[in-house]
């Protein structure tokens, strides 16, 4: 899944800001009727990326790049000062022309405040111990998102109804989320619903647990 970031040279978004769209992004585009109907457009392309790795790639746009990538298949998420469009998954290579010129690496936001979201249902934190990249971390609290969301769906599914009351409200607060990074202290201690091992293919060594998600 390509996600790509809006960025505004001249005033650019808050970190925690274009974090907290991606994974509302991410969420948006997996709970839209054209990925969960059994004959939405979406919904084999999305099928085979959920059977494998959910690898995201975080890429960033300006200006007329940004408007060009609109017309892509996607849903765009806005929170604060960021705005966020996931792409309906499909081969690492090729990708679209309109994406594939968009840069990957260093897409770094700078750190103005902390989450300014309040009375979310689902909160994303992300590890203390490293410090990832905006476009890294994105695509963990993108991971993180989803996997609560696919938890929540299981839930559901079971006949959990605590959990389709946290879905039902989840989904008509268009998947909003709270980011947040907890110090190592409390970081150590909490138990989570869902938990990210990243790979380590990028920026962290080795399988590394980036970011967890509870409701």
């Amino acid at each position: 899944m390509q996600l790509v970031i809006h960025r505004n040279k001249q005033d650019p978004a808050n970190h925690i800001d274009v974090l907290e769209a991606a994974g509302s992004a991410v969420v948006q585009l997996l709970d839209d009727p054209q990925t969960t109907e059994p004959n939405g457009p979406w919904a084999d392309a999305v099928a085979h990326w959920r059977a494998g790795w959910i690898r995201k790639v975080a890429r960033r746009a300006e200006n007329k790049r940004w408007d060009d990538v609109q017309s892509l298949d996607g849903v765009t998420a806005a929170s604060g000062s960021a705005a966020v469009r996931a792409f309906v998954p499909g081969p690492v290579d090729p990708v679209p022309a309109a994406i594939k010129k968009l840069q990957v690496r260093d897409t770094e936001l700078p750190r103005l405040h902390d989450s300014a979201q309040d009375n979310t249902l689902v909160t994303v934190e992300l590890t203390p111990h490293t410090q990832l990249t905006t476009g890294k971390a994105a695509a963990q609290v993108g991971h993180a998102a989803q996997l609560a969301y696919e938890r929540l769906v299981e839930q559901v599914a079971a006949g959990d109804p605590a959990a389709q009351q946290v879905l039902t409200d989840w989904r008509e607060d268009d998947f909003r989320i709270r980011v947040t990074e907890p110090s190592r202290q409390d970081w150590e201690r909490a138990d989570r619903h869902v938990r990210v091992m990243d790979a380590g293919l990028t920026e962290v060594s080795g399988a590394t647990e980036t970011a967890r998600a509870f409701w």
